[in-house]
C-alpha cells in the first residue's frame, strides 16, 4: 500500500509541475518572458510562492525543464538515427517521427522563436542547434552535393516554417502539417535519391 501512495503522491507531484510549466508558458506567451515573475505565476495557479518553489527556484528553471522534458523526443530520435542505416526508409522515419515531436512542443518553439534573446541567454538556444545538427548529420549523406545539402536541411525547415508560417492560412491544423510533411518528405527524397545516384 505505501508503494501505492509514493506512486500517487509522485503523480501529483509531476502533474504540479506540468502545470507551473503550462501555466508559466501561457504567461510568458501573453507578457512576454521578462515581464512576468514567478508571483504572477503562483496567483495564476493558486498556489503560494513557496509551493511553486518547492518545484522551481526561477523562471529560468521553468524554461530550460520544458526544453528538456519537450525536446526530449528529438535526443530519442537522434539517438535512434544514429544507430539505423543510412536508407531512405530512416530517413523518411525521422522526418516523420520530428514532425510529431515538433507538434507536441509547438507552445515551446513559438515561445523560442519569439524570445530569442532570452534563448540565447538560457543556453538552451545552444543545446537545440546542437540537436538540429544531430539531426542534419543523420539526413545528409556523406557524397552528397551542396545542392542537396540544402534539400536535407530544408526538410527539417520545412517542419518549423510549417509550424509558424502556416498558422494564419485557412484550413484544418492536421491538414496544414500532412501538407508540410509531405513537402518535407518529398525534400528529403530527391536528396537521397540524387545522392544514390551520384555514388
Amino acid at each position: 500500500m505505501g508503494g501505492t501512495m509514493d506512486g500517487t503522491k509522485q503523480q501529483r507531484r509531476g502533474n504540479t509541475r506540468q502545470r507551473i510549466q503550462d501555466v508559466a508558458l501561457e504567461l510568458f506567451a501573453e507578457q512576454g518572458y521578462e515581464k512576468t515573475s514567478l508571483r504572477e505565476i503562483a496567483e495564476r495557479l493558486d498556489v503560494t510562492k513557496a509551493a511553486l518553489y518547492y518545484h522551481f527556484k526561477t523562471k529560468e528553471e521553468i524554461i530550460v525543464s520544458l526544453f528538456e522534458d519537450l525536446t526530449k523526443p528529438m535526443a530519442e530520435l537522434i539517438e535512434w538515427g544514429r544507430e539505423q542505416p543510412s536508407t531512405l526508409d530512416t530517413k523518411r522515419e525521422i522526418i516523420r517521427r520530428y514532425s510529431a515531436a515538433l507538434a507536441g512542443a509547438e507552445p515551446l518553439f513559438r515561445f523560442m522563436q519569439e524570445n530569442q534573446a532570452t534563448v540565447r541567454e538560457l543556453r538552451i538556444g545552444d543545446i537545440f542547434k546542437d540537436r538540429m545538427r544531430g539531426l542534419r548529420d543523420i539526413l545528409i549523406d556523406p557524397g552528397a552535393d551542396l545542392v542537396d545539402q540544402v534539400r536535407s536541411v530544408s526538410a527539417m525547415f520545412t517542419l518549423h516554417a510549417g509550424m509558424f508560417a502556416m498558422q494564419d492560412l485557412e484550413g484544418d491544423v492536421e491538414k496544414k502539417r500532412a501538407a508540410t510533411l509531405a513537402v518535407s518528405l518529398d525534400l528529403i527524397t530527391q536528396a537521397h535519391e540524387h545522392a544514390c545516384r551520384r555514388t
